[in-house]
């Protein structure tokens, strides 16, 4: 095989506004042939997105590429001028960012960004270009082919909407495609979807690709090749199985050590003695205008326990935070708060019922304000909840921070100095100011590598037993509720579809949408995505979606259990089973899923 790019002692510097020029990227070197893809690993700060970025000879904002070659199809582009390189970039080689929210335009039509970039190289007319982008639809799997172009982008999923971004960057046909962590912020079920979309696509097209992730389960579904990385500098290479199953560099093994097993393969939380909720959702129903998103949803929070809620994108999950916090009106049922009803609205709650409660955001970058202290960030809410000032406000503020563990000095940085982990510390640092009885932690390890993500649950762990405080604790990473939870509420289409300890939910028998959840986890085994996508539940699965409000069983479009003329009209009735297991669904105690 050919390489179509080939890196050459890639050295990238960055310079902090006002300082001077510091190494990023140090001394890399990788190729890639046509055909393969090349992962690349490591921690947040590793490297990883910037030497992505490089291979199309781009620097972000701030960094330069101060030394090293790269070469894409025999060319060093680091050799051609500006204009010449921006030339290259969509056509032989194409970007597929992060988010796919944040890169398409809210206020065009699908289809007219998709062709956006060949209609810019002359590729053709929109007519023909057109066409051929819904033959791409197609080969992506998107329902709707013919239509999807017509629509803006908030009308379509999350996982639709990353594969239009595939769509898009494959529009002209690239040599080399580049993928930056472009299912991290997915569910389980759109993340099969996704993958598969990728790994087709790529193999029918005979693209070169780099895939940056944090997640070694997904890398071991599309890579054929690693590269581990380590503060810019490479620390080893291999085959994706000499990676996963034998590696040599003991920061590898650290890498490895910190995936979590499969969820039915954790060890699970024994559950307490049953104690008086703290905070319950009793018969909640809530949306947003007209909509409504949850439906006579119930959740207790026991104290100093962690009840993990789960779901795809779109069930509810954070809608139920935010009715919780007060952020989000209620149209019916009651929040109560330590025994007492608190006021649906935020503005209408008293000082010590917001105190109970706190909430933790996935996003720090965005949760926390660039432009303060972290000093001000956590003295702010010592002095609204606690009455807390001058001296003894600063020695409240070091003690937050070695709470979580961070040094004292830390109050005088700003939020841009410190890494995405450390960001998040601060974030629960803050909650943790109000001295709450229980925290709403909204997704709050999603865009955290693998290895500070573990060092987050450790820390929340900790402070559970040290303080006693309580979480609901929301999330798509299976696993990592199944090792942290007590108790687990399912949520499908804003409704509640199964709940009980963490032990019996994750064991069978399952409700079938449960299922569908757990055997969607990917596994750290190279054939594993072939085998799930072609079972008949990921096809139900994909063959439909989510629907707020369905009449009926609301899974009912894309159950394998399906039973016709009842599931499709009745509400299904929410059964007691052994070992403390509620469970919505019409199917029999002994026909329900066991594997």
């Amino acid at each position: 095989m050919s390489d179509i790019l080939t890196i050459k002692n890639l050295r990238v510097e960055g310079r902090p506004p006002g300082g001077a020029y510091v190494p990023i990227v140090k001394g890399v070197s990788l190729n890639v042939a046509k055909g393969e893809v090349l992962a690349l690993i490591g921690e947040s700060g590793s490297g990883k997105s910037t030497i992505s970025l490089a291979s199309m000879g781009f620097a972000r904002p701030g960094c330069r590429i101060s030394a090293g070659e790269v070469w894409l199809n025999g060319r060093d582009i680091m050799a051609l001028s500006p204009q010449e390189r921006h030339a290259l970039r969509g056509d032989e080689v194409s970007y597929v960012a992060q988010s796919a929210a944040a890169s398409f335009n809210p206020a065009l039509r699908i289809g007219r960004q998709v062709i956006e970039a060949p209609l810019w190289h002359g590729a053709g007319d929109a007519e023909t270009l057109t066409a051929n982008a819904i033959d791409l639809y197609r080969k992506l799997d998107l329902p709707g082919a013919e239509t999807v172009g017509d629509k803006f982008p908030h009308q379509v999923s999350g996982g639709q909407l990353q594969r239009l971004m595939a769509a898009m960057a494959m529009s002209c046909g690239p040599d080399l495609l580049i993928l930056d962590e472009p299912t991290t912020a997915l569910d389980v079920t759109t993340q099969i979807e996704v993958l598969k979309a990728f790994k087709d696509i790529i193999r029918d097209q005979g693209t070169a690709a780099i895939y940056v992730t944090h997640d070694l389960a997904v890398v071991a579904q599309v890579a054929d090749r690693i590269l581990v990385l380590k503060n810019g500098e490479m620390v080893e290479e291999g085959t994706t199985a000499q990676i996963l199953h034998d590696p040599q560099h003991e920061y590898t093994k650290t890498l490895m050590a910190a995936v979590r097993p499969a969820p039915h393969l954790v060890e699970h939380v024994e559950t307490a003695a049953a104690q008086e909720p703290v905070i319950s959702a009793r018969n909640v129903t809530a949306g947003y205008g007209a909509l409504t998103i949850l439906s006579d949803v119930s959740v207790d929070v026991p104290a100093a326990s962690v009840v993990g809620v789960i779901g795809e994108s779109g069930c509810g999950k954070s809608t139920l935070a935010r009715v919780v916090a007060g952020l989000t009106p209620l149209k019916e049922g009651e929040i109560h708060l330590g025994g007492k009803i608190a006021a649906p609205a935020l503005k209408d709650r008293s000082r010590e019922t917001l105190k109970d409660c706190q909430i933790v955001f996935q996003m720090a970058d965005t949760a926390l304000n660039p432009r303060q202290r972290i000093g001000d960030i956590l003295g702010r809410p010592l002095e609204f909840y606690q009455g807390i000032k001058g001296r003894t406000r600063v020695e409240k503020v070091g003690d937050l921070l070695e709470l979580v563990d961070l040094p004292r000095e830390f109050a005088s940085r700003y939020p841009g100095e410190l890494s995405g982990g450390q960001k998040q510390r601060i974030n629960l640092a803050r909650a943790l100011a109000a001295d709450p009885k229980v925290i709403l932690c909204d997704e709050v390890t999603s865009a955290l590598d693998t290895v500070v993500a573990a060092g987050v649950i450790e820390l929340l762990k900790s402070l559970k037993d040290k303080l006693g405080v309580s979480y609901m604790f929301i999330s798509h990473d299976l696993s990592t509720v199944a090792s942290f939870a007590d108790e687990v509420v399912v949520l499908y289409a804003g409704r509640v579809v199964e709940k009980g300890p963490s032990k019996a939910v994750f064991s069978p028998p399952f409700h079938p949408y449960t299922k569908l959840l757990l055997s969607s986890v990917p596994e750290m085994r190279q054939d594993w995505l072939e085998g799930v996508a072609d079972t008949s539940e990921a096809k139900a699965a994909s063959a439909g979606s989510v629907i707020i409000g369905a009449k009926g069983c609301p899974f009912a479009n894309r159950c394998t259990h399906v039973i016709a003329g009842t599931c499709d009209r009745l509400t299904p009735p929410l059964r007691n089973l052994p070992g403390g297991l509620t469970v919505a669904c019409h199917l029999a105690e002994a026909d329900l899923p066991l594997s």
